[in-house]
C-alpha cells in the first residue's frame, strides 16, 4: 500500500529486503540494493513509469548503494566484505574495496577527485582512489560502522554503541570530533545538513536528534519523538534523507509512516498515510520533486516475523512519490 494512492509502483522490484536506495545527481536513474545480492538500476521517465536498465551482483547482501557526482558510476558494498563499482556506459562491474568484514556504508566524496569512502563492520573507514587497489588511508572507528553520510568537507559516522565520529575532510585521517549520540539507544541512521553545518541522527527509539557541528551553535541542539503511535509502541527511525533544495528533510520508521520536517522552525511539515508495512530507506532525486520508498521488511523484529516472499507475491515493493513544493517548502521564521 503507497501513502499515497498516486504514487507509482516501481516495476521488478528486488525479490528480497532493500536495504538502500539512491538516485544519479545527473539524471532520474534510480539504484538498489538489496538481500537478495543484487544492485538494480532503473530509469524513472517523465511519466512517472519504471523501466530496469542494469543490474550486478555481490556474493552476498547489498548493504548500502551510492552513485558517483558524474552519474557515471554506482558504487556498491555488501555483507561479502567488497566495495563493488559498476559503470553504466560500459555495463561492467570492479571490485574496488575489501574490508575484513561486511562493508554497511560507501559514500564518493566531494573532495575534488574521485574518492570513495567505505565504512566497515570492522570498525574502520577506508578511503579509496579508483585508480589504485589498496585504500589510500584507513580510520579507526570505536565500534563497528553502522551509517554514515557527507556533504561537502562534513562526514559523519553513527557507530555501535552510540558512537558518533565527525571528520573534516580537509584532514580525513583524523577524527575532528567525537561524540556519543544525544539519544538512549542504538543508532540506525545519519544524514548530513544540506549546508554542512550538521547532522540529524535517529535511532530504534522513534528519536531523532538534530546536531550542530560547531561549538557555537551548540544551543540550537535538540532532539524529538516520532514514529510512535497511539498505544505508546516506539518503532525505529529507518531513514533520515534532507531535500536538495530547500534544506528540509524526511523520516521514515518501522511504524510503515513518512512525514517531512523543518528543523528551523522545529515543525512537521507534512505527514503520509501508513503503507501497512516497514519503510527501511528512502531517497530524493537529484531537484527533489521524487521522494522514492521502500516498503519491506526491515527485520525489526527477527527473522520469524519476515514475510515469505513467493513467486506470486513478492512482499518487497518501491513507490515514487511526486513531491509538492508546499509539502516541503520551510515555514514560519527562518534564520538566513
Amino acid at each position: 500500500m503507497p501513502m499515497d494512492p498516486k504514487d507509482f509502483e516501481v516495476a521488478q522490484p528486488p525479490t528480497d529486503s532493500i536495504s538502500s536506495l539512491a538516485f544519479s545527481s545527473q539524471n532520474d536513474y534510480l539504484s538498489v540494493a538489496s538481500w537478495d545480492n543484487q544492485v538494480r538500476i532503473y530509469e524513472v521517465q517523465p511519466s512517472g513509469n519504471t523501466v530496469p536498465k542494469a543490474a550486478y551482483s555481490h556474493e552476498g547482501p547489498v548493504l548500502d548503494v551510492i552513485w558517483s557526482k558524474d552519474g557515471t558510476k554506482v558504487l556498491s558494498g555488501g555483507a561479502d566484505k567488497a566495495g563493488r563499482l559498476f559503470d553504466v556506459a560500459t555495463g561492467q562491474s570492479t571490485q574496488v574495496a575489501q574490508h575484513a568484514e561486511p562493508i554497511k556504508c560507501v559514500k564518493f566524496l566531494d573532495i575534488g577527485q574521485q574518492i570513495l569512502a567505505t565504512g566497515s563492520y570492522d570498525k574502520t573507514i577506508k578511503y579509496w582512489d579508483m585508480r589504485s587497489p589498496n585504500p589510500i588511508a584507513q580510520v579507526q572507528l570505536p565500534e563497528r560502522c553502522y551509517t554514515m553520510d557527507s556533504s561537502g568537507y562534513l562526514l559523519v559516522a553513527g557507530t555501535a554503541e552510540k558512537h558518533v565520529c565527525i571528520f573534516d575532510l580537509t584532514n580525513p585521517t583524523v577524527v575532528f570530533k567525537q561524540t556519543m549520540s544525544p539519544l538512549k539507544w542504538q543508532t540506525r541512521t545519519i544524514a548530513c545538513f544540506t549546508d554542512q553545518k550538521g547532522y540529524a541522527i535517529g535511532s530504534i527509539e522513534g528519536r531523532v536528534g538534530i546536531q550542530y557541528v560547531d561549538d557555537k551553535e551548540q544551543s540550537k541542539n535538540f532532539s524529538f519523538k516520532c514514529h510512535r503511535d497511539d498505544q505508546k509502541n516506539v518503532y525505529s527511525v529507518n531513514d533520515i534523507c534532507f531535500h536538495p533544495v530547500y534544506g528540509t528533510f524526511s523520516t521514515s520508521g518501522s511504524d510503515g509512516s513518512t512525514s517531512f520536517w523543518d528543523k528551523d522552525s522545529k515543525q512537521r511539515l507534512k505527514p503520509f498515510a501508513n503503507v501497512q508495512g516497514t519503510i527501511p530507506c528512502t531517497t530524493f532525486n537529484r531537484n527533489g520533486t521524487i521522494f522514492a520508498y521502500a516498503v519491506s521488511y526491515d527485520w525489526s523484529k527477527g527473522y520469524k516475523s519476515a514475510p515469505p516472499s513467493t513467486p506470486t507475491n513478492n512482499p518487497n515493493k518501491i513507490y515514487l512519490h511526486a513531491v509538492r513544493d508546499e509539502d516541503v517548502k520551510p515555514r514560519g521564521s527562518k534564520k538566513r
